[in-house]
């Protein structure tokens, strides 16, 4: 994640220590949520738990491919709870809660209860078209730090992106709710074609709902999303410029927004330039902070992991072709400190393998290499430049 609002804005959120160092820039925001790792190489893996592939939706680019049903090979309750058992005495930071639709499983709200009295900090992804006062209440009294809530733009655009009639006043019904019930809420855009052209209606709907939240993701072309094509570079970095415009201007009106970009960690090198560019005393010092976190270097494989409905453990949630093994068979913990997965020994040393544009880039160290899964899906090789990198040969020091 690319925090916008502090890195280019300078605004201060609960997460900033956790994403950019504590210890060597002596950063204080009053809101830790959990011990701040020395190195970010040191920081165990917020995990994406994709508890069903039940949906009432049809998205376009989902990345599980999930449908109405639920799969028979589902995680059992019991198979959940001793998952959380490992999962809190690994000390992972985060447990996000997704699916499919995870408000579709009858027993979320005893998983989550439950990861809350062992100390884990749980948070919860849904595309909001279930929720009304009582489920807004119910969420809120189970303990989620944050609910994060999709809406891929206006009525028409986010219907047909969703592939159900309705499914956008339902959505932002479901958030009026959750912020009525006074739970930390906040937006997530995934950035296509079809959407890229919301992000100044999106913004609007933000202030106008009272949202202090919003994270535009960039395409992965997975699962579902393979239909999907990748946006070309230059149309990417138009929208980034947008994005990072419209938040200054929302910060200057005095509006407390936290705005992230996730998924093209380009954006952080392109960030430092733009400030480089204006001349900005925060230049270096946002930089020092972008290499500290190391980009897509200390994500996938170090401090981001999925597991799936049925147990199965990946690198990231768009991993889910490659397995590194099964939870039904070894604890969670065994298999992420396994040292012998070939991937993901490479993915802790990636440095090694990249090539191209990635790996002779200048901003490596901020960057990582960004993206290893969008560069497998398109090339057939992980170690390929990430095809979504919009930065010039020039900018990146290979010309």
């Amino acid at each position: 994640m690319i925090d916008v609002s502090y890195l280019y804005c300078g605004k201060v959120s609960g997460a900033v220590l956790h994403r950019y160092g504590a210890e060597v820039y002596g950063l204080k925001t009053g809101e830790e949520a959990y011990e701040i790792p020395k190195t970010a190489f040191q920081r165990k893996p917020v995990v994406v738990w994709n508890i069903t592939r039940a949906c009432n939706l049809r998205c376009r680019h989902c990345y599980t491919d999930s449908g109405a049903g639920r799969d028979s090979g589902e995680l059992v309750t019991e198979e959940a709870l001793k998952l959380i058992n490992d999962l809190a005495w690994f000390e992972v930071p985060a447990v996000l809660f997704s699916g499919g639709e995870p408000l579709l499983r009858e027993d979320l709200f005893d998983l989550a209860s439950y990861a809350r009295a062992k100390g884990l900090r749980t948070v919860l992804s849904t595309n909001g078209t279930l929720i009304s006062r009582e489920m807004a209440k119910k969420i809120r009294s189970v303990g989620f730090s944050y609910v994060g809530v999709s809406l891929d733009g206006m009525s028409a655009v986010h219907d047909d992106f969703r592939g159900v009639s309705g499914a956008f006043e339902r959505t932002v019904s479901g958030i009026r709710q959750l912020i009525a019930a006074g739970q930390k809420t906040g937006l997530r855009l995934t950035l296509t074609d079809s959407t890229m052209d919301q992000i100044d209606s999106i913004f609007d709907l933000v202030v106008k709902e009272g949202i202090r939240r919003v994270c535009f993701y960039h395409l992965v072309p997975s699962g579902r999303g393979k239909e999907i094509f990748c946006v070309k570079p230059s149309r990417i970095r138009e929208k980034v410029d947008l994005i990072f415009d419209k938040t200054e201007a929302i910060l200057r009106r005095g509006y407390p927004l936290e705005v992230l970009t996730v998924d093209n960690h380009a954006d952080g090198p392109y960030l430092y330039l733009k400030l480089k560019g204006k001349g900005s005393p925060s230049a270096d010092s946002v930089y020092q902070r972008l290499a500290w976190n190391g980009g897509g270097a200390n994500s996938s494989g170090v401090g981001i992991s999925c597991i799936d409905s049925r147990g199965e453990v990946h690198p990231d949630q768009f991993w889910t072709h490659y397995s590194l093994g099964n939870v039904r068979e070894r604890k969670f913990s065994e298999i992420w400190s396994n040292p012998e997965d070939p991937l993901l020994g490479k993915l802790r040393r990636r440095k090694d393998f990249i090539r191209g544009r990635c790996g002779s880039c200048r901003f490596f160290e901020a960057c990582g290499g960004a993206l290893r899964v969008r560069a497998e899906i398109a090339t057939g090789d992980a170690w390929a430049p990430d095809p979504s990198c919009y930065l010039t040969d020039e900018e990146i020091g290979i010309c």
